[in-house]
């Protein structure tokens, strides 16, 4: 599997988003797109999602233009957006019931993903029964039980506490691991996208340019120990760097 996004431009009106952003992602990695507010991230992972249309340039996956949202790509948002009336394992199954799969695969793809993300035993909980970093798991599941090219990643712990955070970022770390999908994370937080990623990608402030896009060359698993490391620290001050200005 392959990403090109090439010579992308965005406006709204007379501002400019995002200029001529070229990329290219390659299958099971992990990028991680930091930014500060309001420099274009989101409205990029809009565009790799086909929730908006470029004004200029294109998105490639597999040498495809992808210009409408697509069951190849996944969206995860910061708010899990569970629909509260159904339990857990129904949220899972609700897109591949859309898609028209009898209901005994559905039922053994959600038992499967389930055990995966660690909550077998909360088939049958409605979302308020649980907490946000179970919640944001189901998401994560409901997502991911769709098999997309690309999951794609909008800030999906900005809204928890720090120590659930943590906890989910082992979480997806780990998930990540075992499964090997190609992954584009936004978020604003710089220990959080070194800790996670494969690759970061720095956006400069508005209008959005590739500041940075650098791999990220730290050994796994890694531990809260890892952001002590060297390598850690120079990225994270190369990053502040582009951050500041």
């Amino acid at each position: 599997m392959n990403i090109v996004i090439d010579s992308l431009y965005k406006t709204f009106g007379s501002t400019t988003a995002l200029e001529n952003i070229n990329l290219q992602f390659q299958g099971g990695e992990f990028v991680t797109v930091l930014g500060s507010s309001g420099c274009g991230k989101t409205t990029l992972l809009h565009l790799l999602a086909g929730l908006t249309t470029p004004s200029r340039g294109a998105v490639y996956i597999d040498g495809e233009v992808k210009s409408r949202p697509g069951a190849d790509r996944v969206v995860v948002f910061q708010q899990a957006g569970l629909y509260p009336w159904l339990n857990v394992r129904d949220n899972i199954e609700f897109g591949l019931e859309l898609q028209g799969m009898p209901r005994e695969q559905r039922r053994r793809e959600s038992s499967e993903i389930l055990r995966i993300i660690g909550l077998e035993g909360f088939a049958r909980h409605k979302p308020y029964e649980l907490s946000g970093g179970m919640q944001q798991r189901v998401a994560i599941a409901r997502a991911l039980v769709m098999k997309p090219k690309v999951l794609l990643m909008d800030e999906p712990f900005g809204a928890l506490d720090a120590q659930t955070r943590a906890s989910m970022q082992s979480f997806l770390t780990s998930l990540w691991e075992k499964l090997q999908c190609t992954i584009v994370f936004i978020t604003h937080d710089v220990d959080e996208a070194i800790f996670l990623g494969t690759r970061l990608v720095v956006l400069s402030a508005r209008p959005g340019r590739v500041a940075l896009d650098v791999p990220i060359e730290l050994e796994r698993p890694r531990t809260p120990e890892t952001t002590f490391e060297p390598r850690f620290l120079e990225l994270k001050k190369q990053a502040m760097g582009i951050l500041a200005h």
